[in-house]
């Protein structure tokens, strides 16, 4: 049987939009193996959003010849998680090996020794029996398979999908984690699915089911024990940001901040960026200080279970921190943050004199904790941003978070329309100031804005809400 001996734009366009159906298809299964770096359940989420920014820019492409581009521009901007990030550099590297986006067998082994190469400087510290060992076995078979006589896109997609399923059935002989959970890698699994789409539209057929267990034992009670107990020593807050400006710079400045840093180049000097930190605030402010910052996005991360994510930003003195604000996503957001998020009008009585209090403009009783001024949500936000949870100096914390909240000049729209907010904006920055940050139920287009106020912009989605708007 004769197959295509390259995918043209339209085919390359069509494979990602195949991928996407299969991710979204296989993610609970993909999410079900999420037990490495942290076990959070959401890499097959990760991946499927990836994907689908990676196809919706190619949507928007009117050259077809820039598809390939498109892809790898979407994916890098969209990216979520470690594996997104290496999946986003995947579609960057195949972007820089393809002319025209038309991939034959070269082009694809080219594609995947850049991605292993971009991958590479991604990543701060790579650990094998994860996805990259996935994709350097696919890359150098691929690599292989091209230098033999009459090598075919087909039977070079052929072999980069065997040797990839082979280092995924071996991923649990290298990370403890994986063998004790008795499951491969959630973010192999999701980049072997990409591979079984190339070929899937190469013949016509269906992708094929993947193994998702490695049939190992499962997590002990003692090991179980021991992931809680180590979590509850340092937990995260999984921070990730679009940047421009010096990535080199950055990297050295985020490295002793943190772990599991990933930077996914789009340009030499623009990617996004991946850090798991307990002090975000801290990684926050360096990032603005070196670069533009734009798409900014904070999570909790389990420690050693969901339950434990919150509490254990506390610090080893187990301080708490309250904060008010509405239902819906405005609670969210601090809650994602580490605090214990109360309804306006709750009776709020703080346990210890090292808790701390949020009221974020809707009052409250404070009990035993220790007042921050945050008179709006954006003043609560820029508080948690420099929360340092490891410092036991309760006068210095709320010193320095009081200080991050009286900074935020705060407005209110005239009204709930675009340019309402950008006068807004305007007015508060004619008394100065260096980045904007705006809670809205808008729909606002947060580079636009940056490049009209000439300022750095966060726009944080709040439907609901009244647009806030705070400068410092």
């Amino acid at each position: 049987m004769s197959y295509p001996a390259e995918l043209d734009a339209q085919g390359l366009h069509q494979w990602a939009a195949r991928t996407v159906e299969e991710l979204t298809r296989r993610r609970a299964d993909i999410n079900s193996l999420n037990v490495f770096p942290v076990p959070d359940s959401d890499t097959g989420s990760n991946m499927l959003h990836t994907m689908e920014s990676a196809l919706e820019e190619a949507d928007k492409c009117t050259d077809p010849t820039a598809v390939a581009e498109a892809l790898a521009i979407g994916s890098v901007r969209g990216a979520r998680g470690n594996s997104g990030m290496v999946l986003s550099q995947v579609l960057r590297g195949v972007a820089d090996a393809t002319t025209q986006s038309r991939i034959d067998g070269h082009v694809l082994a080219a594609a995947l020794g850049l991605a292993v190469d971009l991958v590479d400087r991604a990543l701060a510290t790579p650990v094998e029996g994860t996805i990259i060992t996935i994709l350097r076995a696919a890359a150098e078979a691929s690599k292989e398979a091209s230098l033999e006589p009459h090598a075919e896109l087909y039977g070079i997609a052929v072999r980069a999908l065997e040797a990839a399923r082979v280092a995924l059935e071996n991923t649990p002989s290298q990370l403890p984690a994986l063998r004790e959970a008795g499951v491969v890698d959630a973010g192999g699994a999701g980049l072997v699915i990409l591979l079984e789409c190339l070929l899937a539209q190469l013949t016509g057929e269906q992708p094929a089911e993947l193994p998702l267990s490695a049939g190992g034992p499962k997590r002990s009670a003692v090991a179980q024990e021991e992931e809680t107990d180590s979590a509850s020593a340092a937990a995260e807050i999984e921070v990730v940001f679009f940047y421009d400006g010096e990535l080199g710079t950055l990297e050295e400045a985020l490295k002793p901040m943190g772990n599991s840093l990933v930077i996914a180049r789009s340009t030499e000097d623009s990617g996004s960026v991946h850090i798991h930190s307990a002090n975000a605030g801290a990684v926050i402010e360096k990032a603005f200080s070196l670069g533009s910052v734009s798409g900014l996005r904070l999570e909790a991360l389990p420690a050693g279970g969901a339950d434990h994510a919150a509490g254990d930003l506390r610090g080893s003195d187990q301080r708490r921190i309250f904060a008010v604000a509405p239902e819906g996503a405005a609670g969210e957001l601090f809650a994602k943050v580490g605090a214990d998020v109360l309804k306006p009008g709750a009776s709020v009585h703080g346990e210890s004199d090292r808790d701390l209090f949020l009221p974020n403009g809707f009052g409250g009783e404070a009990g035993a904790a220790a007042i921050i001024p945050t008179h709006s949500l954006v003043a609560g936000l820029a508080a948690m941003s420099v929360y340092e949870p490891g410092n036991p100096d309760t006068a210095e914390v709320v010193a320095a978070m009081g200080d991050a909240a009286t900074s935020m000049r705060v407005i209110h729209p005239a009204a709930e329309k675009a340019d309402a907010v950008e006068t807004a904006c305007a007015t508060l920055l004619a008394q100065g100031g260096e980045q904007v940050t705006v809670l809205t139920g808008l729909d606002l287009g947060e580079e636009d804005l940056a490049a009209r106020l000439g300022v750095d912009v966060a726009v944080l989605r709040v439907p609901g809400l009244r647009t806030e708007i705070g400068v410092e």
